[in-house]
């Protein structure tokens, strides 16, 4: 991304090492403005992307001025351009935007344009990481089997991808099999700082997953936005951003010996959320951040979606130079990173007090202070701390349903169901774990944890302990260097004895890939009603995500998933009751088989090296044979197949015309749903299986599909169809107008009870817009572009809530849809909404950001809303109909 010789900038422009003229830089202390050393270091990255891109078109003098006057701007809603080094993408979102690509392609041919002027500006990654499942476990050829099945579910999908790898520019797949998207960022993808066209800038990233932000850990600001918005940034437009407010969060103090990233993690999350930081920049800076290695930074920056913020930033230190050190990259690189961060400003001494910049408010926290803890069981900012595990539950049971409860009645809270698995007696009861996975790159990109879950199982072993083998237990790393530093150290083989098995190279179990659960077991929670445990080191535990039958999901680190799998249940106090009695009689308590932190730096220090990462990432992108043995088409128009159940071309083009048509007033919306608090994606779009009596399921058999081929809503997200059909298709959506969960709603007109997707499908018949009413946090979770792209096709116009989660409302406008927020002090309950009315809402001629526009109802009612389009971008988005409507016209210009 070089600039051009008019930039305004060129003054500051300058070789970075004299031996290398030819290789510049800008200079940002060259600009010679003090209020450039007070600005935090996050908002120094987006200060010289726009330096260094400043075209006085896309990015104007004027932003430069507006991102310099940070201490002033971030209180005032100014919104700049940033255009990011590069794009990362998953498969799930990934399979998507390519087939948006292809379909752009097709429209802006059908308006007289170019074709091959939609191709990616901006480099983009794209790594298969969300399509493996847990389908085998526990055995030494599980891996093996489940990539095997994996390529034969997905066989049509990973050779369109392949075309699209032919087809465009400028990206580049990292094939299934290779590890998890954001951990292999972290090892091998991120640049830190870039050296191409001859210039020297910052790494920066946005993705289509939102736990892009893991990245921030080492020093590259990144963070997840909406599939349809990083399709724009990778076909040159800049992202459209509010200035952030950034939250100083202080870190001091030493954690415990016992202590892990994990617990932090989860300890942070929930003073963030207390702390309210969504939409603002988290940078972490203090004396504590010199205790953290990269890996636990990464780990806290992974979950920044979980507290809520955009950004989680770790400045580069000396720590983050050692990390590409160990990780193989070369001294080159190692010296140009730290030469031109230096020269810029942005190398981190977190022990330099001097260094602190200006904060928007500065929060600590003591890591001392930190205990071991787990979060649940249905959202990862409620942490829970190990001693209080049990009590929490139990008061769980009972509690009015919600998101610390499960309205269990009296009678039925000793619930429990004996029942056979292999030919030997067990029972459950409510808190029995069922599932166990070491999951996610929150933790498996982490050598501390996953070491010390290895020496872990070791001693559990050694102790005599087991795991019951009807419990699911799997374990999927995120790269392949966790497998060899696990061999080479020696734990390996005592994680298989438990039944942590590899099963995978992916997200597995952390996004709903879990797979069945043995039926004995289903059948036995079902009896019973139970409400039975997974535990998982993962980043997401929403209900309806993990799996359909475990009510109940905690996060917690590697050591304590399999320490909660030898107990078997959940309703234990590990610091007072034993794990487990051996056949002996002896009582085992966590504490015993606990492994400390000098006993896990050691092993650490000794095997994961340089040469590990060196011979696993040489041959990435061409050791996997399924892959480089797929064909796939050179042209550069797609050829749809019409019998695909995968793959199809989308309607989102169908009708589009060359000018944009103003947009009108929505007449008499019926409402589709009546939603609560915290609507998460999943609920919307749901990633996980394919249930048989839905209408997806429907449309499937009707394609000669039987169930064993319906695969996941994830790996259908290429066919708009099942999509659309797999909207709102959770089964724990609560819908007011129902009253109770399940994937159905009432067609008002008839009063009758249907899938939602039916119902629908009625409006749209009888040519009647739809509205949907939720509350607070609508869209939180993960940046689903089809949690906008499924409402959209159903006939959803606008929706009408108390606020939303930032890259939902991203998705939102990106497809056109009105984000309708009530004023403050307003809600549906306040304003006796039922959901049974007609909303007309009145779109004025002329339009502005954050305007409040009048809703009328049927029944005589009027009141006012925001409008949440945030900048002038995305009224002129709004205005075309949605993003993709918008840069085909744009593509399409002679």
């Amino acid at each position: 991304m070089s600039a051009a010789v008019e930039s305004p900038y060129a003054r500051i422009r300058e070789a970075l090492d004299a031996q290398k003229p030819d290789h510049k830089f800008y200079n940002l202390s060259k600009l010679e403005d003090p209020r450039y050393t007070r600005l935090p270091f996050s908002i120094r990255v987006l200060l010289e992307a726009a330096v260094r891109t400043c075209d006085e078109f896309l990015v104007k003098q004027a932003d430069v001025e507006n991102i310099l006057n940070w201490n002033q701007t971030q209180w005032k809603s100014v919104e700049v351009p940033f255009r990011p080094a590069r794009v990362i993408l998953q498969d799930f979102t990934g399979v998507p935007a390519v087939v948006d690509f292809a379909a752009m392609r097709d429209a802006v041919k059908t308006l007289g344009g170019d074709p091959e002027k939609i191709n990616p500006v901006c480099p983009a990654d794209l790594v298969i990481d969300h399509s493996i499942q847990v389908d085998f476990n526990r055995k030494s050829d599980s891996l093996q089997k489940n990539q095997d099945l994996e390529f034969e579910r997905n066989r049509e999908r990973f050779a369109f991808l392949k075309w699209g790898s032919k087809a465009f520019k400028n990206m580049r797949i990292i094939p299934p099999g290779s590890g998890i998207v954001h951990q292999v960022n972290l090892e091998y993808l991120a640049h830190v700082v870039f050296d191409h066209d001859g210039f020297y800038y910052p790494d920066s990233l946005v993705g289509t997953d939102s736990h892009t932000t893991m990245i921030d850990g080492l020093g590259v600001l990144g963070w997840g936005v909406g599939g349809i918005e990083a399709e724009a940034v990778m076909l040159g437009q800049p992202i459209s951003m509010v200035l952030p407010q950034v939250i100083g969060y202080k870190l001091l103090g030493v954690p415990d010996k016992f202590i892990t990233s994990t617990d932090i993690v989860l300890t942070i999350t929930k003073h963030l959320r207390q702390v309210g930081v969504v939409g603002k920049f988290v940078e972490f800076f203090g004396p504590g951040v010199s205790q953290l290695s990269i890996a636990d930074r990464a780990t806290i920056a992974n979950m920044c979606p979980e507290y809520g913020a955009t950004a989680a930033f770790f400045p580069v230190d000396h720590i983050s130079i050692k990390y590409l050190e160990q990780t193989g990259r070369s001294a080159e690189k190692l010296n140009y990173v730290t030469q031109y961060l230096k020269a810029v400003g942005m190398f981190r001494d977190y022990s330099n007090a001097d260094q602190d910049p200006e904060f928007t408010q500065v929060v600590e926290m003591d890591l001392g202070t930190v205990v071991p803890c787990c979060s649940g069981p249905k959202r990862p900012q409620d942490r829970v701390a190990v001693t209080e595990m049990k009590r929490d539950f139990e008061g769980c049971l009972g509690a009015k349903q919600g998101f610390k409860g499960f309205q269990v009645p009296p009678e039925r809270l000793n619930n429990t169901v004996s029942f056979q698995y292999s030919g030997t007696d067990f029972s459950l009861s409510h808190g029995s774990v069922v599932i166990a996975a070491i999951t996610s790159c929150t933790n498996t990109s982490n050598p501390s944890v996953m070491l010390g879950a290895g020496l872990l199982a070791k001693k559990a072993v050694e102790a005599g302990l087991s795991v019951r083998p009807y419990i699911k237990t799997s374990l999927s790393p995120g790269s392949g260097v966790v497998t060899s530093y696990l061999k080479e150290s020696g734990v390996m083989s005592y994680l298989s004895k438990l039944g942590f098995e590899v099963v995978g190279y992916g997200c597995m179990t952390c996004i709903g890939n879990s797979g069945p659960l043995p039926d004995p077991v289903v059948e036995a929670i079902t009896q019973g009603d139970l409400v039975v445990a997974g535990i998982l080191s993962g980043n997401r535990n929403f209900e309806g995500r993990v799996h359909p039958n475990t009510r109940a999901n905690y996060l917690a680190s590697p050591p304590l998933v399999i320490a909660y799998a030898i107990a078997g249940t959940i309703r234990i106090d590990l610091e007072k009751e034993p794990l487990a009695v051996t056949p002996e009689g002896k009582e085992v308590f966590l504490k015993d088989i606990w492994p400390t932190r000098e006993e896990i730096q050691e092993v650490e220090h000794q095997f994961v090296i340089p040469a590990m990462f060196k011979e696993v990432y040489t041959k990435v992108e061409n050791v996997n044979e399924r892959w480089n043995s797929l064909s796939a088409s050179s042209d550069k128009l797609y050829t749809w197949d019409p019998n695909s159940t995968y793959i199809k071309s989308p309607p989102f083009f169908d009708g589009l015309t060359r000018e944009p048509q103003p947009p009108k007033s929505i007449t008499d919306a019926y409402v589709l749903l009546n939603l609560g608090d915290s609507v998460t994606t999943d609920h919307i779009s749901p990633a996980g299986n394919i249930a048989r009596n839905s209408p997806a399921a429907r449309y499937l058999t009707g394609r000669g599909l039987s169930p064993r081929d319906f695969n996941s809503y994830g790996s259908r997200r290429g066919n708009d169809a099942v999509m659309a059909q797999g909207t709102f298709a959770n089964i724990r959506l609560f819908n007011k107008l129902l009253g109770k969960p399940g994937p159905q709603t009432v067609y008002l007109p008839s009063g009758e009870t249907m899938d939602v997707f039916d119902a629908a499908d009625e409006y749209k018949k009888a040519g009647l817009p739809l509205l949907v009413l939720a509350g607070k946090e609508y869209g939180s979770g993960s940046s689903r572009d089809w949690a906008a792209k499924g409402p959209f096709l159903l006939g959803i116009k606008a929706v009408l809530a108390e606020s939303y989660e930032r890259i939902h409302r991203s998705n939102l406008v990106g497809m056109g849809i009105i984000p309708l927020e009530y004023l403050p002090g307003d809600t549906a309950e306040s304003l006796g909404l039922t959901g049974r009315e007609c909303y007309t809402v009145v779109i004025p001629e002329t339009l502005t950001p954050k305007m409040n526009v009048v809703i009328q109802l049927d029944t005589g009612k009027t009141f006012r809303a925001c409008m949440r389009f945030d900048t002038d971008v995305e009224l002129t988005y709004f205005q075309h109909g949605g993003i993709l409507n918008y840069m085909v016209r744009k593509m399409s210009e002679k």
